[in-house]
């Protein structure tokens, strides 16, 4: 029997396959159109979230029913490239630095990742390259070396290139053969003690009170991501009524227009987790969730691993986002949505012969994150019938199998037929929104979650990076 992309997912996280048929969609043509099947991954990573979002709400608020989940294409693809849409006093960002890019080189092709000012000296320093280096300097130093050797060299100064794989090579390749053995969605109670831990469960406000249904009203979420995956989760997270706080060290500040297209309903402060380790504490031992996006093992050095978390703190549900896994030769390796691309062999699916492509979306981390927030999602669930926490890990690189591998063009069960099913999507206008903030006048992209009686927009804009207290709200 064959699964829908999202029954599939919906599996992967435990929910009840009875819940299926309470999903709508609205189809579009022309919306994440691509050679893969990006836009049923992004209806299914979506619409598990939703549905997860729809349940919780109902357990919590002691519904009936669990409330009827509404995808639209629209909303999804608009969703997808928020990046791209947001607007700051009508300024557009600036996504993917000069260096940023890929190159032609002896043998193959790469793509490098230089968006930050370390990973740019890392990069360049890797190559012998001037600090001042030009896109044509660096080009000519990259034309008469291989892919695989710019890769190997680059990586091992802490900069970011990765050559150019098919999926077939990616499919032989060490690490693809590690991720093929995990799942999708990683759940793991393994860490958690073996007696319900409802005493260390905080009890949360009600997630209705007159205004919209908010399911995860009260839960606190401890947010250690940076860049594109981990804070979609807890953006969505927050919508959904969580007290997000994200936590940044000081000597590594964030992009500001990242901050501000996945800051939304969150706040933000700053922290060393050296010098400020009893703070940081205070709040952990307070928090529900913690979503971590760095580099496996970099917080561990603080002995904040996900299985330090989960052993220290029982009832609380850890949530682990990264590029390449956790395991394997690449799993403690740096890396981006468009890095996983090329090495997966999607940017040779989406190219032509003469140069790679890349999808409509960085698909893999808007996708990841909205897995990982449905997963978040079902932990909370299941914590409230069973008292216990969770440890739950998602990769870039194993949604990216998934989606050159895995996912099948069919419909979603449940699907019911709708008048504007087969509408074009040619704007996008209908999903973005505009208003003010502490940053100036944001145009923005609106959440695609929605079900019955939920949030339509977050409670607050974003505020300027690491200005908040290091306190819950």
């Amino acid at each position: 029997m064959t699964h829908s992309p999202m029954a599939v997912v919906w599996e992967e996280l435990g929910g009840d396959p009875a819940l299926l048929p309470g999903v709508s969609t609205v189809r579009r043509a022309g919306a994440l159109e691509a050679r893969l099947p990006v836009r049923e991954l992004a209806r299914a990573c979506v619409g598990a979230c939703a549905l997860a979002a729809a349940e919780l709400g109902a357990r919590r608020a002691g519904l009936a029913r669990v409330p009827r989940v509404s995808l639209d294409d629209g909303a999804v693809a608009t969703a997808f490239v928020s990046e791209r849409h947001l607007r700051i006093d009508g300024r557009a960002p600036v996504n993917f630095a000069p260096l940023s890019r890929f190159w032609r080189t002896a043998h193959g092709w790469v793509r490098t990742h230089a968006n930050y000012p370390h990973h740019r000296a890392r990069l360049l320093d890797a190559l012998g390259a001037a600090d001042d280096a030009t896109v044509e300097d660096v080009a000519g130093v990259l034309a008469g070396r291989s892919a695989r050797e710019i890769e190997e060299t680059v990586y091992a100064a802490g900069g970011l290139a990765v050559a150019l794989r098919t999926a077939k090579e990616w499919a032989a390749h060490e690490q693809g053969l590690a991720l093929a053995e995990r799942p999708l969605i990683e759940r793991d109670r393994s860490a958690e003690r073996s007696e319900p831990a409802t005493a260390g469960v905080r009890a949360l406000a009600p997630p209705h009170d007159g205004g919209p249904l908010l399911p995860a009203a009260g839960v606190r979420v401890l947010d250690l991501t940076r860049v594109i995956a981990g804070p979609v989760a807890t953006r969505t997270l927050a919508l959904l009524g969580a007290d997000v706080l994200r936590v940044d060290g000081p000597r590594l500040p964030e992009d500001p227009d990242a901050h501000a297209d996945t800051g939304f309903g969150k706040r933000s402060t700053v922290l060393d987790l050296v010098a400020d380790r009893r703070a940081f504490d205070e709040l952990l031992a307070a928090a529900d969730v913690v979503v971590t996006g760095y580099r496996p093992g970099a917080l561990d050095r603080f002995g904040l691993s996900p299985e330090a978390l989960a052993e220290r703190r029982p009832g609380l549900v850890v949530a682990q986002v990264s590029a390449w896994g956790t395991y394997g030769p690449w799993g403690g390796r740096r890396g981006f949505d468009s890095l996983v691309q090329v090495a997966t062999g999607i940017a040779g699916t989406e190219g032509s012969p003469e140069r790679p492509g890349a999808l409509p979306a960085q698909a893999l981390d808007h996708g990841t994150g909205y897995l990982l927030a449905a997963a978040v999602l079902r932990a909370l669930t299941e914590r409230t019938e069973q008292g216990r926490g969770c440890v739950v890990r998602l990769a870039l690189a194993r949604t990216a199998m998934w989606l050159t591998d895995g996912i099948g063009r069919e419909e979603t069960p449940g699907d019911a037929p709708d008048p504007a099913a087969g509408k074009p999507y040619d704007r996008p206008d209908a999903w973005l929104s505009e208003r003010g903030s502490p940053i100036g006048r944001l145009g923005h992209a609106l959440p695609p979650v929605s079900f019955t009686g939920g949030p339509t927009d977050w409670a607050r804009p974003p505020g300027r990076w690491g200005t908040d207290p290091a306190r819950w709200a």
